[in-house]
């Protein structure tokens, strides 16, 4: 899911120490009452000189017996303070959102649905391009994916082999399928590929015609 890249410009001051607050990826869970928070962004005041920071080792020590302190927060768009309890000075600091990091993902995730989207049209307009888009994108929905490759062999594009073959993929299962696509396609177009170079040549040949090795 992409996120609003407007909550960025937003710029909060802890009350309690006057240091500009961080802008943060939200946990899963409140770890509190365990709902969610309502937002995947938070700003959190990561400032240990935080009077609310320094002080809150004592007073959950004194209340609940436990090592742990409190880090001043707000949701975006929202003056509402709370307080989100942590267990050491490095939580949450390596949540702080990166503009740059955020925005490559904000446009990653519009070209996946994007290609989502062209899936539908894609064998009658013979477009290969959203099959590839999704195929090639490590990050994409699973289901999307494995949609993609039954296109990929009703559209039987040669051009497709390439670019598969030169990404590596993460999930060997999935490799497996993408080969199985690849070996379905060359066999529909009575082509195969030199087991010396790789180049994709006619299926009775006898020599490579870019390698010249005798097959």
């Amino acid at each position: 899911m992409g996120f609003d890249l407007s909550v960025l410009d937003e710029e909060k001051i802890c009350p309690k120490c006057r240091e500009r607050m961080s802008c943060c990826e939200a946990p899963p869970i409140h770890v509190g009452d365990g709902l969610g928070w309502g937002s995947e962004i938070l700003f959190i005041c990561l400032n240990d000189a935080c009077p609310t920071f320094l002080n809150g080792w004592d007073q959950i020590e004194r209340k609940y017996g436990h090592h742990a302190s409190y880090r001043y927060m707000e949701l975006p768009g929202s003056k509402e303070g709370n307080f989100m309890m942590v267990g050491n000075s490095d939580a949450f600091k390596a949540c702080v959102i990166n503009r740059d990091t955020l925005k490559e993902q904000n446009e990653r995730f519009a070209r996946e649905k994007e290609a989502v989207e062209g899936l539908k049209t894609c064998l009658e307009e013979k477009n290969i391009d959203p099959v590839m888009t999704l195929l090639l994108d490590e990050a994409a929905n699973v289901n999307a994916r494995k949609t993609a490759i039954t296109y990929l062999i009703q559209l039987n594009d040669t051009a497709c082999i390439d670019p598969l073959r030169n990404h590596k993929f993460r999930d060997t299962a999935f490799e497996h399928e993408i080969n199985v696509a690849i070996k379905a396609i060359l066999k529909a177009n009575f082509k195969k590929e030199c087991p010396y170079c790789m180049e994709i040549i006619k299926a009775q040949a006898k020599k490579c015609l870019h390698c010249k090795e005798d097959l």
